[in-house]
């Protein structure tokens, strides 16, 4: 008896000194043992709740996942490891103590079944606070979706950049030939850009891009429609379930628009004194099956049309 005795004392101290939550009931949800760690993460001491009840203890419980984990414990002799995710503070613990208003610790929590010969069925909950890592992988995951945002985002304009387009286009290619919808590019390029930055300097070129690069990514109101910096001065507009049709008309809105800023431009060689764009157009009927390069080649011989044709105009190629 001293022995066994001797080895219950031996065990609570070492459940005392561990850097986690231990707790133990018997077969009748009774707490049999209350370690340091709850007590200085709870509101709890070890003298208020040995011998009660867990579920008076904690009545917030009695429903939740923990109360099955419990029973199939001490009935089933099955032990449970509760989800993180879903179960992510299930006690009202706290990293530096019990206090009003602070956050709960994160935890990860271990349901054990005890069984001692010649005893009844014992369960052991253990409580780990993970909140640190935790906190760690939320940073993570903010600087993977910050990097992933940086990676398809052009850096100065703010738009889509030509990785982004080339991901997009390629999708929208095997939706169109999916659903034998058709699928519009606008090749759209500023006239006389060369001679704007020589002349306003390269501070008020990128200027420029920033304010036309806005505007027009403004006009694209359906998710699906995505504006990318192609290169340099020029953007690609891919507009998936649009027809020829849909397609000249929203590329003399943009044109419209881009006229409309007024962005003065001394060096245009004509009467037009402000930037304006050129536009080309090629659209993917359902009736074709075209490559992504094919595609993107019509819209660029119509762009070129457009500009061999005086700018600020809109041109259409087809397949």
């Amino acid at each position: 008896m001293p022995e066994a005795l001797h080895r219950l004392a031996l065990l609570e101290s070492i459940l005392g000194a561990v850097n986690l939550g231990a707790i133990v009931l018997d077969e009748q949800h009774r707490i049999v043992l209350w370690n340091h760690w709850m007590a200085r993460h709870s509101a709890c001491q070890a003298e208020a709740v040995l011998c009660q009840d867990f579920f008076a203890v904690y009545p917030e419980l009695r429903h939740k996942r923990i109360a099955s984990a419990i029973t199939q414990a001490l009935r089933d002799n099955f032990q449970s490891l509760l989800s993180q995710t879903l179960h992510k503070a299930p006690f009202p613990l706290y990293t530096h103590g019990a206090a009003e208003g602070r956050e709960r610790m994160q935890q990860a929590i271990a349901v054990t079944p005890i069984n001692l010969p010649g005893s009844p069925r014992h369960c052991l909950i253990q409580i780990n606070d993970v909140t640190i890592a935790v906190g760690r992988e939320k940073l993570l995951r903010e600087q993977t979706m910050v990097l992933r945002s940086q990676t398809f985002a052009d850096g100065l304009t703010g738009i889509a950049n030509r990785r982004h387009f080339d991901v997009a286009i390629e999708k929208e290619m095997r939706r169109a030939m999916r659903t034998g919808n058709p699928l519009s590019l606008l090749m759209i390029d500023i006239d006389h850009f060369k001679d704007y930055n020589d002349h306003y300097g390269h501070q008020q070129g990128d200027d420029c891009l920033i304010r036309v690069a806005a505007e027009l990514a403004a006009m694209l109101q359906r998710p699906t429609d995505l504006l990318a910096r192609y290169g340099g001065e020029e953007f690609a507009a891919i507009l998936p379930d649009t027809d020829a049709a849909q397609a000249l008309r929203m590329a003399e809105a943009i044109r419209e628009r881009a006229a409309g800023l007024r962005i003065p431009h001394a060096k245009t060689g004509n009467e037009v004194k402000h930037i304006t764009v050129s536009i080309g157009i090629a659209t993917q009927h359902p009736q074709q099956q075209p490559t992504i390069a094919a595609l993107i080649g019509a819209a660029d011989r119509a762009l070129y049309l457009a500009k061999g044709a005086g700018r600020n105009r809109v041109m259409v190629q087809p397949l």
